[in-house]
């Protein structure tokens, strides 16, 4: 990353299930970074809006020999960031399935960026975002403590999202600490 260029971070909706409180999560996530957060550049990447179907790659993601089109355009997605936010759903004690399958796609295309992880569930989502931490260590990436964990029977108003304000707080929090490690990991990606 060149000095005066900024941080690009991906904000990852992780959810394209018809229904899904992802986008608006999302959108939600990115008002809170642009409007505090002057040190980078967001741009929400839609699961959704990629047509990824289950993982169809003849050879392992870490060749980065990728034979289809769909996996071309993510991995272009991916590689164009310097860290992540990642806004997952909690399916039965883990992220989705979608996030999942987008995530093992790729391989250097997430080395050595930094992410951080918005979840929400009956108890907040920790337990995907859990699983995501540990899914992404092998990926080399560099994940903040900071998280958010939405309640679906507190912080939504139907299909809309109400965090409580402290919420925002640790979104701002969050983004911010993304942004510090997108910045330190800048001289390992450029080797």
């Amino acid at each position: 990353m060149r000095h005066a260029e900024r941080s690009h971070i991906g904000i990852i909706v992780g959810s394209t299930r018809p229904g899904r409180r992802a986008e608006a999560v999302a959108r939600w996530v990115h008002d809170e970074a642009t409007a505090h957060v002057i040190a980078a550049r967001f741009e929400v990447l839609d699961l959704a809006d990629f047509g990824l179907p289950l993982l169809d790659e003849p050879r392992p993601a870490a060749e980065g020999d990728y034979r289809n089109a769909a996996t071309r355009t993510w991995a272009r997605a991916v590689s164009r960031c310097d860290g992540f936010v990642f806004v997952t759903p909690e399916y039965n004690h883990s992220t989705s399935a979608a996030l999942k399958n987008a995530i093992d796609y790729l391989f250097t295309e997430w080395n050595h960026k930094a992410a951080g992880f918005v979840s929400y569930g009956v108890h907040g989502g920790w337990r995907a975002s859990d699983h995501l931490r540990a899914v992404l260590a092998e990926l080399h990436v560099a994940d903040v403590r900071t998280a958010v964990g939405l309640s679906l029977f507190t912080d939504f108003a139907g299909d809309c999202v109400r965090p409580a304000p402290h919420h925002a707080v640790a979104v701002r929090k969050m983004v911010g600490e993304v942004v510090v490690w997108s910045d330190a990991l800048a001289s390992v990606r450029a080797r």
